[in-house]
């Protein structure tokens, strides 16, 4: 099969950490027979170094001709990088979010998963990680309150900021969709997660995702407030299957679903609009205090790439055996330095990418 990759390095660790996801692929490319072929792509500060803006027409043209992107992480330091004394429509963020609505991905996926190997990292309680969890959060990526209209004025001599919330029910109605699909395949439980006691938004969003329900007959909706889905992950995130969240709700609980699982250095995301196309990242940020250092776990990106073969090639044997890889790496006792634990071997960023590669 050959397929098209776009790639986006980008800032901090993004170069060293994609650099051994590409690694992985092409192990992959070599043992199944597949001709992967990848474009390099600027965005975020990198993009700002070379044109003065986060994201340029260039780069959404090339990544439409991509069947896939696949990226490292975004941004810099905002206390020392000359990226942030810029005003805010011009810093390596707007690149991302500029990139999201560009290419329509408004399905972020984000799994969570609990690995028997890093139940030590797990900061819960012992009798709560022994029960384990492997979750799933669909997070709506292209409205919400982060793409609602927004102002800073002086209103009767008071500084006043105001963000927009607002959705309509074609924008809900597409990610609910995405989330029942995708719980056909898994345990077949839905809980989505709104503030519909107290938000329009919400209200709207609720009632949008029961009548998509009904559509749905085999699989279990469930509600539940995003202050209450907060408390629920540390207290039993085992009873999760897939959460269907708006933008902000989505982006605030799967960090917290990533460090229950151990570190943020192994969730991996998807972001996928209405074909096969999808962007491919880890979850965590570009870590500027450790770039360059050969420090940064890559198994997140690793693991997107997997979700890449699975969600925009239909590569499933292929995106198993790199999920298989990096479990037997870790029971083999391996560990970057994020979740390393007694009696487990340090390896870098180059090395774990390379212990992957060998166990495809």
């Amino acid at each position: 099969m050959k397929c098209s990759i776009g790639v986006i390095s980008g800032d901090g660790i993004g170069p060293e950490i994609v650099r051994e996801a590409r690694k992985v692929l092409n192990a992959v490319a070599a043992k199944y027979g597949h001709d992967f072929e990848y474009t390099d792509l600027l965005l975020g500060g990198a993009s700002i170094d070379a044109h003065g803006v986060p994201l340029t027409e260039e780069t959404i043209k090339k990544a439409k001709a991509c069947d896939a992107v696949l990226m490292g992480s975004i941004g810099g330091d905002p206390k020392t990088s000359p990226w942030y004394q810029l005003e805010p429509s011009k810093r390596p963020e707007a690149g991302l979010l500029g990139i999201r609505k560009a290419l329509n991905l408004f399905a972020n996926l984000r799994p969570a998963y609990l690995y028997e190997e890093l139940r030590s990292a797990c900061p819960l309680r012992g009798d709560i990680s022994a029960a384990g969890f492997d979750m799933i959060i669909i997070r709506e990526l292209t409205g919400g309150l982060y793409f609602g209209a927004r102002r800073t004025e002086e209103v009767d001599g008071v500084r006043t900021a105001t963000d927009t919330l607002s959705y309509n029910e074609n924008e809900i109605r597409r990610i609910a969709r995405r989330a029942f699909d995708i719980a056909l395949k898994r345990k077949k439980k839905v809980c989505s997660v709104d503030k519909a006691n107290v938000l329009d938004s919400s209200r709207l969003w609720r009632k949008v995702v029961e009548e998509t329900a009904k559509d749905y007959p085999e699989v279990a909706l469930s509600h539940m407030y995003v202050d209450n889905c907060a408390m629920q992950l540390v207290m039993n995130p085992a009873q999760f299957d897939v959460i269907l969240t708006e933008n902000m709700f989505g982006d605030i609980l799967s960090d917290e679903a990533s460090m229950v699982a151990g570190s943020i250095g192994m969730l991996a995301s998807a972001s996928l609009n209405d074909t096969k196309f999808g962007l491919y990242e880890p979850s965590h940020g570009s870590a500027p205090d450790i770039a360059g250092q050969n420090k940064a776990n890559p198994l997140a990106t690793i693991l997107s790439a997997a979700m890449m073969l699975r969600y925009s090639f239909d590569l499933d044997k292929e995106a198993e055996a790199v999920e298989t890889a990096v479990r037997q790496v870790l029971k083999d006792g391996y560990r970057t330095g994020d979740i390393m634990s007694d009696g487990c071997a340090y390896a870098d960023t180059e090395r774990m990418g390379t212990l992957v590669a060998e166990r495809i």
